[in-house]
């Protein structure tokens, strides 16, 4: 009895490597692909903010959504993410201020600025995006963050595609790299196996 429920756990373990192995490669995979394309809106999903400045990995998403929504190819580019505990703006407020300053025309975006998470954000954008007649979008985020952000979209019936930010400075740190695939492998364990999405 004893022989065999080592076997098991050392059955269980190897299991559980090899799944996390390939949702590792999952991760980069779809994080190394850019699916630009028309379509009615540019999402750019939210990120650390300071007082009412984004942080560099915040305005990397920016940037790239910004230059994408200035090919005139979108109908809107649309901000998301709420505030954290002791914030006096939200992520949203901050990015459409960030938006209008580099001359994005403010009756061009959208806002989200409630969800806590990817998936209130995203079940949020469903919503919005429904109310303008669009039914498909270009996402915006970082590499790790596109598979899971393109499962719930796809899940909620939203046509979604992925456009990186290519320089966030979180690509660049290879403890920052491990970290955040590790923190992505959570995430997709956590919305698969509960249907729920952990704090970003």
């Amino acid at each position: 009895m004893r022989q065999a429920l080592i076997r098991l756990a050392a059955a269980t373990a190897v299991g559980v490597l090899c799944v996390a192995i390939y949702g590792a490669f999952r991760i980069w995979q779809q994080g190394l692909q850019d699916e630009t394309r028309p379509a009615g809106a540019v999402v750019v999903l939210g990120a650390a903010q300071y007082d009412g400045t984004p942080s560099p990995i915040f305005a990397a998403r920016l940037k790239h959504a910004v230059a994408l929504f200035e090919t005139g190819n979108y109908r809107f580019l649309m901000v998301t993410g709420g505030k954290q505990p002791g914030d006096r703006t939200t992520e949203a407020a901050v990015a459409r201020q960030y938006a209008i300053a580099q001359g994005v025309p403010a009756d061009r975006i959208l806002s989200e600025d409630q969800g806590r998470n990817t998936l209130e954000s995203l079940d949020a954008v469903k919503s919005t995006l429904a109310a303008h007649s669009i039914n498909d979008a270009v996402f915006v985020s970082d590499r790790s963050h596109m598979l899971r952000v393109l499962r719930i979209a796809a899940d909620l019936g939203i046509e979604a595609y992925g456009s990186p930010a290519t320089d966030s400075p979180g690509d660049s740190d290879p403890l920052h790299v491990v970290e955040i695939t590790f923190h992505e492998l959570g995430g997709l364990a956590e919305y698969f196996l509960t249907g729920n999405s952990p704090p970003d």
